[in-house]
């Protein structure tokens, strides 16, 4: 057999290959159209697949539902199919083409990635967004948070934690005007949106920001924020009694109380540390658990979109886990040591020290810490 035999050969076996792919998608999409996995999973089988409940996923379908494009023909996607399609994806982070031909979807890919796109952008319309993703709106919401973290932890006035955790995402072009290439490079290499993230003591997240590149440090985040602004704001008015708890790469203020770089062993200021840490876990507990449950945010499952996208599915992702924190729907599946929560640790605490020996917010700042452990560690 000659090169040129070969290569006609090769040819005709790749072109038998892409018709066996297409009428294998073809014989899913007529077989299992009608399928409903809501009658043929059982409970476990379904938490499992989409992360929510049955009762909990009719819901969701009926809230986006009004946010949505109802089907054109009685051939088109229903919007049922199209939610079981896109949370399909958020829970297991597998590629398109695999929810495409899975058992319960069977849709191209270019399918599953209209589905996606029209879910995540009913679930980022902010007039349903707001309702589920908010910070304590009022005096009351704040004191029935800080009063779940002094039931807990006994650490008072807790009304927050923070931190950032870096979710992968495909590297944008690098002539991209808006979001360059090389930006999204984090500390450890790789592409990422460098997402904030404030939980309660139940894991339930207060806020989100995911719209910074992998480079941007967690301090710029957080200097940004209209939590910032609202702490601020809280504090100027009067209401000290309120603080979030951030790292070594927050700046100490009257509102976010930090870690003491390396105390003395058996000092206060330990004492004083053990219980901060203690506290901090909530945090990266929330981080663990949104990830294991929408594991398309996992760092090896990296995800495939511009950024823009990216932060989207961030979002929702985080409004559904705040609805499964409220339902109480278990994580069915085990944490895994050895998957990458995305933490990446940044201690600026020395500099922070040096440039605002003279800042009067980081003076008042150092007054409170040393006034909680006086109270509480003395």
């Amino acid at each position: 057999m000659d090169d040129f035999d070969f290569i006609e050969n090769l040819a005709a076996i790749e072109a038998l290959d892409i018709i066996e792919e297409e009428d294998a998608a073809e014989y899913h999409r007529q077989i299992y159209t009608n399928e409903n996995p809501f009658e043929e999973f059982s409970e476990n089988k379904f938490i499992m697949t989409y992360r929510l409940s049955k009762d909990l996923m009719k819901w969701v379908i009926n809230m986006v539902s009004p946010y949505m494009e109802p089907p054109a023909t009685s051939r088109g996607l229903t919007i049922e199919r199209k939610v079981l399609t896109a949370i399909r994806f958020f829970a297991s982070g597998s590629y398109q083409n695999d929810i495409g031909l899975s058992r319960y979807s069977a849709l191209s890919q270019a399918s599953v990635s209209n589905c996606i796109t029209e879910v995540t952008s009913a679930l980022n319309n902010r007039q349903l967004f707001d309702q589920f993703v908010y910070f304590p709106r009022s005096l009351d919401e704040l004191n029935a948070v800080r009063r779940g973290f002094n039931e807990k932890f006994g650490f008072q006035g807790v009304v927050g934690v923070v931190d950032c955790t870096h979710i992968a995402i495909f590297p944008p072009p690098i002539n991209d005007e808006l979001y360059p290439e090389h930006i999204y490079v984090n500390r450890k290499g790789y592409h990422s949106i460098n997402t904030q993230l404030i939980c309660d003591v139940n894991l339930r997240i207060l806020n989100v920001c995911a719209k910074y590149p992998g480079s941007s440090h967690d301090s710029h985040i957080w200097n940004q924020s209209n939590v910032k602004q609202l702490m601020e704001t809280l504090h100027r008015n009067g209401h000290s009694s309120y603080m979030l708890l951030g790292d070594s790469g927050n700046a100490l203020r009257p509102w976010m109380m930090t870690p003491f770089l390396r105390p003395e062993p058996n000092t206060p200021e330990a004492a004083y540390n053990d219980s901060f840490c203690k506290v901090r876990s909530i945090i990266e507990r929330c981080n663990g658990v949104l990830k294991m449950r929408f594991r398309c945010l996992l760092k090896h499952r990296v995800l495939h979109y511009h950024p823009h996208k990216a932060a989207s599915i961030i979002n929702s992702c985080v409004l559904l886990h705040n609805l499964c924190i409220n339902e109480n729907i278990p994580l069915i599946d085990e944490f895994e040591d050895d998957y990458d929560l995305g933490f990446i640790e940044q201690n600026n605490a020395n500099i922070d020290n040096i440039n605002n020996r003279q800042n009067p917010e980081f003076i008042a700042g150092r007054r409170v810490r040393q006034q909680i452990v006086e109270r509480f560690y003395t």
